[in-house]
């Protein structure tokens, strides 16, 4: 039966969730960009103009709707999903926030309410292939690489953002969190570059970034470490940025006016970082799992290399995050995955069916993880 869900931003990734849910549910697409959701609307879907930082505006828009998703940036996405929770209302959100959302834990099973955080594709799958191998195995050790990359190499920044632009610069200057025999260590975001070879891409750059988020918590694994992949050399021009104080968000004094060098950073840099029409870019995610299994040491590797769908127009990062979240979101309105409170992604892989069901939902959508034990299993 055709469920009623709302979708809070019709970005590129907002914008694919809606159309993927409307196949089967009837959708509802929210922002404040007129011009977004005229291109929603253009497909059919039902759409509202609305700005959400308007006190009481997200419960009021939420009440007569089954299931809320949220595809906001993420400087928007605590106070959106605790409105939402508040409302009495389940969620499946994607906006990444920077906030612990365990804080609102209490608060959702107060309200009854199932809330999926980070459910897109890292923070996401890896999560939902962590929680299924943690099921089944004693597991030491986890690593995720993982990137979104313009499939043309183009002077000076050889990038373009695949995602909210903000969220963009947050992966450059928020620290980097990940476990090291059993320890939480703390580094400064772009730290610890790598190169490592992928088949069919070359050569990329691995750094180390805030990305294992809930694991720390949900997960008594000894070594766990999660890093962004960029093509060599994007790091230093990084760096360099960072460092000369274009990514602060510290008011400085130009001529009388205030002003955050982010703001100009952003202005500046975006344009340039904006996939054009029909511009292929791709998603690559590496996920090497290693434990006990049944007494015997076992090396697992999940693998993802995803294209720009040229028929559809949807951007690979787009698919790959968003149908992460539209196969949670059916799970959850189908009640086959109705845990109260805050619920990471790896709450979703500790089942076996829902695992199951994910990895298929995505498969008939053109995303085909490959699964493979490694035979080295002493290298990580």
């Amino acid at each position: 039966m055709k469920k009623n869900i709302i979708v809070f931003g019709a970005g590129l990734v907002g914008k694919a969730i809606a159309f993927d849910l409307a196949k089967d549910h009837r959708i509802t697409s929210v922002d404040n960009n007129q011009k977004a959701l005229d291109e929603i609307r253009k497909n059919g879907l039902d759409t509202i103009q609305a700005d959400l930082t308007e006190d009481g505006r997200i419960s009021e828009l939420v009440t007569n709707f089954d299931l809320v998703i949220g595809s906001v940036p993420g400087f928007m996405g605590y106070r959106m999903v605790k409105e939402v929770i508040e409302a009495g209302k389940n969620i499946v959100d994607i906006s990444f926030f920077p906030e612990d959302p365990f804080g609102l834990d209490e608060l959702a099973k107060s309200q009854n309410v199932t809330a999926v955080v980070d459910c897109g594709v890292a923070p996401g799958m890896g999560n939902i292939f962590l929680g299924y191998q943690h099921t089944k195995m004693e597991v030491s050790s986890y690593e995720c690489l993982v990137g979104g990359l313009p499939v043309n190499r183009e002077w000076p920044y050889e990038y373009k953002a695949v995602f909210s632009p903000a969220d963009v610069i947050e992966e450059y200057v928020r620290p980097a969190r990940y476990i090291q025999n059993g320890k939480l260590v703390v580094k400064e975001a772009l730290s610890d570059t790598e190169l490592v070879d992928f088949p069919g891409i070359g050569t990329l750059e691995s750094w180390n970034s805030d990305g294992l988020r809930s694991l720390i918590k949900t997960m008594d694994v000894p070594d766990m470490i999660e890093k962004t992949l960029r093509y060599p050399g994007c790091v230093e021009y990084l760096k360099v940025l960072r460092a000369s104080g274009f990514f602060s968000t510290e008011e400085i004094d130009i001529n009388g006016i205030k002003i955050k060098p982010v703001d100009v950073t952003s202005r500046l840099l975006f344009p340039m970082w904006k996939l054009n029409p029909g511009e292929e870019e791709f998603t690559v995610m590496r996920i090497r799992i290693k434990g006990i299994e049944n007494g015997i040491p076992r090396h697992y590797e999940y693998y993802v290399h995803d294209k720009y769908d040229a028929e559809t127009g949807t951007t690979s990062m787009a698919r790959t995050t968003g149908y992460t979240c539209t196969a949670a979101a059916n799970l959850v309105l189908e009640k086959k995955f109705n845990r109260k409170g805050i619920c990471p992604p790896e709450y979703l892989g500790e089942n076996v069916d829902n695992f199951e069901f994910i990895l298929e939902y995505q498969k008939q959508r053109g995303i085909n993880y490959q699964f493979r034990e490694l035979e080295n299993r002493n290298n990580f």
